[in-house]
């Protein structure tokens, strides 16, 4: 009997398509492959230059791999102590500290911090970390901390200079140009300072020194400044006599000039007046002592000729 051989289309089919699929990802990692090659290829390197390219690139990232397996296992920091106690056995040790630059603060509020480190590897010596410490000192407006091999610490400082005397209730402090208190200050050391009080003035420092800049003649005859109401200056000659201010920088620098223009003619300061009154400029009022009113005059405005 004849044996009937039945055939499998489906199989075939689908056989052709697997063919035909795997054919497509053939011509496309072959089209990849040439548009990386023809990418590398415009490039200005070598073959050779490649290799070495990606050879580095290996290796470093092995080498992070390697540091961070380090850091986590505390292994790195373990070499750390160990590389720095190899080097201070060598000699390269905290022993020396050079401070330089102090004129007003006293070099043991440096050294009281700087020798902490006294001993200790120079390599393990944060130099960051002690110039903040330092910067905390009132009188340090700037640091800079560098090591000086094998064994010395060498400490720059830039000073804040002193610029007024602020009045609090209960002591006299010196202060810089930005309003920062530097030390207390008895009395008897204040000299020809400027002399400042009032809630709130510490922060009009600047402010101040720009109101007087305004009038520079009159800025050596001045002895103190009050800052009233928040708001604005009464300011002292050294002749013990007054002069209130009116609110608000323009209309107190045009009052301070018109003032010192007033002066020039007339020498107001020094005269017998001991007030003065400018809150409505250009109107001024002016108190001498054994009247019963004040007197009152108009000067020329800081605009006039």
């Amino acid at each position: 009997m004849a044996q009937r051989i039945t055939r499998n289309a489906s199989g075939v089919r689908q056989q052709a398509r697997v063919q035909g699929r795997a054919g497509q990802v053939r011509k496309a990692r072959a089209a990849g492959s040439g548009l990386v090659d023809r990418a590398m290829n415009a490039l200005p390197f070598t073959e050779e230059q490649w290799h070495r390219f990606f050879t580095v690139l290996i290796v470093a990232a092995g080498l992070t791999v390697l540091v961070v397996v380090l850091r986590l296992t505390g292994l790195w920091a373990l070499g750390q102590q160990q590389v720095a106690r190899a080097t201070a056995n060598a000699g390269y040790r905290v022993e020396n500290v050079s401070v330089r630059g102090t004129d007003r603060l006293d070099p043991a509020r440096v050294y009281e911090r700087a020798l902490d480190r006294q001993d200790l590897s120079m390599m393990l010596v944060d130099v960051e970390a002690l110039r903040q410490e330092l910067l905390r000192i009132s009188w340090v407006k700037d640091a800079r901390v560098s090591r000086q091999l094998p064994d010395m610490l060498v400490i720059d400082i830039v000073e804040r200079q002193p610029h007024a005397v602020l009045r609090r209730p209960d002591r006299l402090v010196l202060i810089d140009e930005t309003g920062r208190e530097l030390d207390p200050i008895p009395a008897s050391q204040v000299g020809d300072m400027l002399v400042i009080e009032g809630e709130g003035a510490q922060s009009k420092v600047a402010d101040l020194a720009h109101l007087l800049e305004a009038a520079p003649a009159l800025r050596p005859q001045v002895r103190a400044a009050r800052w009233v109401g928040n708001r604005r200056w009464d300011l002292t000659f050294t002749t013990g006599q007054t002069l209130a201010l009116p609110e608000g920088a323009e209309r107190s620098a045009a009052a301070l000039i018109s003032f010192a223009r007033a002066d020039g003619m007339h020498r107001l300061i020094g005269g017998e007046a001991v007030a003065f009154d400018l809150r409505n400029a250009p109107r001024m009022y002016l108190r001498a002592p054994g009247h019963g009113e004040d007197e009152q005059t108009e000067i020329p405005s800081a605009g006039d000729t």
